[in-house]
């Protein structure tokens, strides 16, 4: 499974393995370094389109920042705490492991044969020899788990063993091991191990296997619930994979603007992955101003935060999409960068790229020969190390021999590029594939070549078909167009000649757009800016030398004078304050003993006001626990639906004078929370499961108890009119709740469903009568504005001022 060795072990060689700490990882807690090990090397494997495996992945990411590599499998038996062993497989010292794994028992025993078979199941260029010693140690850990009879250890050991199976490629034995793991989580409705066991499912299924995505899901909503904050990103981005790969983009893009936001909150500094990421997406997608934005914010990130390592690929990512834009200059430029960066600190595998950037910026500008020179020099010395590659030098050297009009050179490397990208069909090289068969497609539509043109553009409708995908590019619509032209269809010549002429006057656009360079200079400016900040603080230092000189000269004249006042003043000021100090005395301690009252008077006024609330919120749960009494004697359907009613609408005040007494605050209650907990209380109370699903949208607001009140009543309302009645015969939807300032002294409240809605023939006296007349009338008590239409279900809008007129109210 592994691939790439040659890589890998020129990777491995340009490693300093002496030094211990990597400044990237201060400060960062386990947790933080393992999120860093899933975030780099998801990169790696993703940008690598197939070169490198998942496993060499994490190799290459543990040995750039100086990290064990079994930190990227242990996560469920090591805490940071003393692990037996640990100390000896990091350093090597396997025999000495095995030796200690002979005489160790019980836990200790089932921990050593899980950290042993961790290093032969991934160890690098693993062997036939490394198999069968991992499948050694996990078959004991399983054996030795089993007769304890500790289901933790049973569960870690059997997790393991699915993953052998999954790299012995016995998928059905793989899934068979960890939804057995799944299961038994569940039926103990241990949250945080059936979140683990979930998300180490779907790390071993094939991403093509529908039910990765739906697993991923549910792992994620599991650590949002748990507060697992740097799982619920890795898995998050265990599902940007899938959605870039499957062709959902925007999904993707989706989850990356969130986990990049969300990384900044948790002080995760290694945010130049995602940016980078976001950068390419947007450049696939034509949107060019947005991909140079934050392929320049990448490179911003990564040299703000000093963290040099795989420099090669934000340098590269640049380059590319200066290229792109027609910036030939500065894609030169980055693409040296990433190459310097490859070839003598990190490779990502990334550098091999910027040199096909470098030659096709030189072409670019008519330097083909010089480009065709270059390409000769490189290859030379650093042979293509994979098929992708390969791919992309004969398509560069095809490109410059076709420029300088050597058509049958060109012909003999457009085929060589051809021939690699017919060996390189996945997922994951399928836009690469398609701009190669477009650009020979192209050159042989210039040769009046049709056979040859339609052959190569039948592989690119093949592959997007194959893949679900849609391809389009200035040389495939160019090509289309002179096909067409050449069998006579015009009409449709015309209409790829319009396509053709839109792609290349957005390039033109994006070279010559003024915000488009006000971005390029701006990050050359700020990288000029330190130096000048820095001459700017010598020069200022040196002026104010200059100045303080002259000062002192001046200073020590006047002093002197000041000196005599001064003394005058002093003494004629001592003698006043001699006769003050005694007054203020007397005063201060009349001040602080009234001061000291007022303290004690205020926190006996809160006291009392807790103590109110505390004792509403009682009288409120016993009456709510009456009408549960109450109900076990009524049988009339109604009864008891006006009684369950009632009980929510006290529910709802109650919660709030809860929230009053345990609150510091006594005088305002916090929004979000009341109306999670409000909704929480709902979903509950009606046994809704999955059926009926919430998304809160709730503004930091902090609200007084007379406006809380009704608007806590109103959401009641409002929410169980939507459970009950919007989705009939045991339907699913949604129900969505916001509040949200719209003005400086506005608020709007609205609760939504996308349920069937409410019949607007019939009278608003068969709505619901009772609830709809309660929240009119909490409306009113509002001074809100109410609205109820139907656009897809039902909307409900209160919309009502900050200001709460509180004295007009209560009169």
């Amino acid at each position: 499974m592994k691939l790439l060795y040659s890589f890998c072990l020129l990777f491995f060689i340009t490693i300093n393995s002496q030094a211990q700490n990597h400044p990237a990882t201060a400060n960062y807690d386990l947790k933080k370094k393992r999120l860093l090990i899933h975030t780099c090397s998801s990169y790696l494997y993703n940008s690598n389109q197939g070169s490198i495996d998942a496993d060499s992945s994490v190799v290459l990411t543990c040995k750039a920042y100086k990290l064990p590599v079994s930190l990227a499998y242990d996560e469920g038996f090591n805490d940071g705490s003393y692990l037996i062993g640990n100390d000896l497989i990091e350093k090597g010292n396997i025999d000495a492991a095995k030796k200690l794994y002979l005489k160790s028992k019980g836990v200790d025993k089932i921990k050593l044969a899980l950290q042993l078979g961790i290093f032969y199941l991934f160890k690098p260029f693993t062997k036939p020899d490394d198999l069968k010693n991992a499948n050694l140690y996990i078959t004991d850990a399983v054996k030795i788990s089993n007769e304890l009879k500790i289901q933790k250890w049973q569960h870690e050991s059997l997790m393991l063993l699915g993953k052998f199976y999954f790299q012995i490629n016995n998928y059905p034995e793989s899934k068979k091991c960890f939804l057995q793991v799944v299961n038994e989580c569940r039926k103990q409705k241990d949250k945080a191990a059936l979140a683990h066991a979930l998300l180490n499912q779907a790390s071993y299924q094939y991403d093509l296997d529908p039910e990765k995505e739906k697993i991923l899901k549910e792992a994620e909503a599991l650590f949002k619930t748990l507060g697992f904050e740097e799982k619920r990103l890795e898995t998050k981005a265990n599902l940007c994979t899938i959605y870039f790969w499957h062709g959902k983009i925007n999904d993707a893009k989706k989850i990356l603007y969130q986990n990049i936001a969300d990384m900044r909150k948790i002080g995760f500094r290694q945010q130049q992955f995602g940016e980078t990421t976001i950068a390419h997406i947007e450049a696939v997608q034509f949107n060019m101003k947005s991909a140079l934005y934050y392929a320049l914010k990448s490179v911003q990130t990564m040299e703000s935060s000093k963290d040099y390592t795989f420099a090669d690929i934000f340098y590269m990512r640049l380059g590319l999409i200066y290229l792109q834009m027609g910036h030939t200059d500065d894609a030169m430029k980055m693409a040296k960068k990433s190459i310097e960066y490859g070839q003598n600190v990190y490779s990502s595998g990334s550098w091999y790229k910027s040199f096909i950037t470098a030659t096709a910026s030189l072409s670019f500008k008519g330097k083909n020969k010089e480009a065709i020179a270059y390409m000769n020099s490189i290859t030379s010395h650093y042979p293509p190390p994979n098929k992708f590659d390969n791919m992309l030098m004969n398509y560069a050297y095809a490109n410059c021999y076709w420029r300088i009009k050597n058509y049958g050179t060109a012909e003999k490397y457009f085929i060589k590029a051809g021939e690699a990208a017919d060996a390189l069909d996945s997922p994951q090289t399928y836009r690469d594939l398609c701009n190669t068969y477009s650009s020979i497609a192209l050159f042989y539509a210039n040769r009046q070549n049709l056979s040859k043109t339609k052959f190569y553009i039948d592989k690119v409708e093949a592959l997007s078909k194959k893949y679900g995908k849609t391809y389009n590019s200035e040389a495939l619509e160019m090509s289309l167009y002179k096909l067409d032209s050449l069998n006579g269809d015009f009409k449709s010549a015309l209409a790829h000649h319009k396509l053709y002429k839109k792609f290349s006057d957005s390039l033109l656009d994006y070279s010559k757009n003024k915000q488009i360079e006000e971005l390029r200079i701006q990050y050359e400016t700020e990288n000029k800016e330190q130096k000048i900040k820095q001459l700017d603080k010598e020069t200022d230092l040196q002026q104010t030398a200059l100045k303080k000189s002259k000062l002192l000269n001046t200073l020590s004249i006047w002093s002197l004078v000041l000196l005599a006042l001064f003394l005058g003043l002093l003494y004629n000021r001592y003698r006043l304050k001699q006769r003050t100090n005694a007054e203020l005395e007397f005063k201060e301690k009349e001040i602080n003993q009234k001061n000291i009252n007022l303290r004690h008077l205020l926190d006996e006024k809160e006291w009392l006001l807790k103590e109110i609330h505390h004792r509403v919120k009682n009288n409120l749960q016993t009456v709510i626990s009456l009408l549960n009494s109450q109900s076990a004697y009524l049988e009339n359907d109604m009864a008891l639906s006006a009684i369950k009613n009632s009980q929510h609408r006290i529910h709802s005040m109650s919660l709030i004078h809860q929230k009053l007494y345990s609150s510091e605050n006594i005088s305002t209650i916090n929004m979000p929370n009341y109306i999670k907990e409000l909704v929480e209380y709902l979903r509950e109370s009606f046994s809704l499961g999955q059926r009926i699903r919430f998304e809160l949208k709730i503004d930091p607001l902090e609200l007084d108890v007379a406006q809380a009140v009704p608007l806590g009543l109103i959401l009641n309302e409002a929410i169980t009119n939507s459970i009950k009645y919007a989705f009939p015969d045991n339907r699913t939807g949604m129900i969505y709740v916001t509040l949200q300032a719209t003005t400086e002294d506005k608020y709007l409240l609205t609760i939504t469903d996308n349920g069937v809605g409410f019949d607007a023939n019939i009278s608003n006296k068969k709505i619901n009568s009772f609830g709809l007349s309660l929240i009119r009338g909490l409306s009113d008590d509002l001074d809100a504005a109410f609205s109820m239409e139907n656009n897809n279900g039902t909307i409900l809008k209160i919309e009502f001022s900050k200001e709460f007129p509180i004295n007009e109210k209560r009169k």
